[in-house]
């Protein structure tokens, strides 16, 4: 979800004090056949890179690890938008077998710079059929998040106000100095609600939108990071920063986390979503062109869609199944917050103006 990424959930736990997987696996398997020659590292191991927000059980990962007969090793790669830039600079010559971690907003830069060799993923027919939005399969859909303004319960209960829920809402007067964001040019969910507001108002009307959200007092950070853990005062780092901000750009999937991590762990989550703030961010898995280890990078990419990891992948990145049967945990079900309609935009759309958009917010907004 990113997130970065997105997942940002997966962040969003480490803030909290959880370890993510840097690498499994270790180095390349030894060949166990008669001789105890390496077979060489193609064969044995596969490389999958990503942004620093992958994790899995380990349980999980070794049981694909016994089955298949490859070592898994990960290489993180910091923020979405670094680890992409890095693959399109090593284009035809990667650093590993496959990449993980576009989401839709960079999804065209990724296609455009043909750094993916197309593979179509044994169990893509299970995934739900408005996640595949490449039909050539160049990449595989294998999780989805919602990017929301998450709001401090205690804060509003104490000033007896209603939380705002909808994009609307966060220009009202009563809601003035009240939320923080993430800069767009510089942070996933940041864009993510920039592209949130052109859903919603369109290419004419987004840049008036914001006009009035700048007069309204928000403040823009450079990441998530600084204002979900530093500025917002309902998360459990934001407390003990002395946030000041009730009103935070994070993800749907937060107060789960809350709840998980919180210490002693509370019965309610003591953050919210604004339901009706929210973009949808797809993140997707590809096989490199040039992967040193194609057949093992294709394996990789059917477990990605397996039953067994999409319904691991919620609590190890707070993130949501893409696949049809998926189960979510109870965590999930009774803490989490069902997005029934995000704002969306076209990843041909995003591709035509994103870095114009970004140009022009960052002068309305920050300069």
């Amino acid at each position: 979800m990113s997130t970065t990424k997105k997942f940002a959930g997966a962040a969003l736990a480490a803030a909290l004090g959880v370890a993510t997987l840097s690498a499994c696996g270790g180095g390349d398997a030894k060949d166990k056949s008669a001789g105890g020659a390496s077979e060489a590292p193609k064969s044995k191991t596969v490389t999958l890179v990503s942004h620093d927000s992958f994790n899995v059980t380990d349980t999980v990962l070794k049981e694909f690890e016994q089955q298949s007969g490859y070592t898994v090793k990960v290489l993180k790669s910091g923020d979405a938008g670094a680890a992409l830039n890095q693959e399109i600079l090593t284009k035809g010559s990667p650093r590993g077998d496959v990449f993980f971690g576009v989401d839709n907003t960079l999804l065209s830069r990724a296609l455009d710079n043909g750094i993916f060799t197309p593979y179509e993923a044994k169990g893509l027919a299970d995934v739900k059929p408005e996640y595949v939005l490449d039909k050539e399969h160049r990449v595989t859909p294998i999780d989805s998040g919602d990017i929301c303004v998450n709001y401090d319960k205690a804060y509003f209960a104490d000033k007896k106000l209603a939380p705002p829920q909808t994009l609307d809402d966060l220009i009202k007067p009563e809601y003035k100095n009240l939320l923080v964001t993430e800069n767009a040019a510089t942070s996933s969910p940041g864009l993510g609600f920039l592209l949130a507001s052109v859903g919603k108002y369109g290419e004419e009307g987004w840049k008036d939108y914001w006009s009035k959200l700048k007069a309204n007092g928000v403040e823009v950070v450079d990441g998530w990071e600084q204002a979900y853990n530093e500025r917002f005062s309902g998360s459990a780092g934001g407390k003990k920063a002395k946030g000041d901000r009730p009103l935070v750009v994070s993800y749907a999937s937060s107060p789960p986390v809350e709840v998980l991590y919180g210490e002693p762990q509370p019965a309610e989550a003591p953050t919210g979503v604004a339901t009706g703030t929210c973009f949808r961010q797809v993140e997707f898995a590809g096989l490199l062109k040039g992967a040193k280890n194609e057949e093992g990078g294709k394996a990789l990419l059917d477990f990605l869609v397996s039953k067994k990891f999409q319904e691991d992948m919620p609590l190890q990145m707070f993130v949501n199944p893409v696949v049809k049967d998926a189960k979510l945990p109870e965590l999930f079900t009774k803490h989490g917050v069902v997005i029934e309609k995000p704002e969306n935009v076209a990843p041909e759309t995003i591709a035509k103006n994103r870095e114009q958009w970004v140009k022009a917010w960052s002068s309305l907004v920050v300069k």
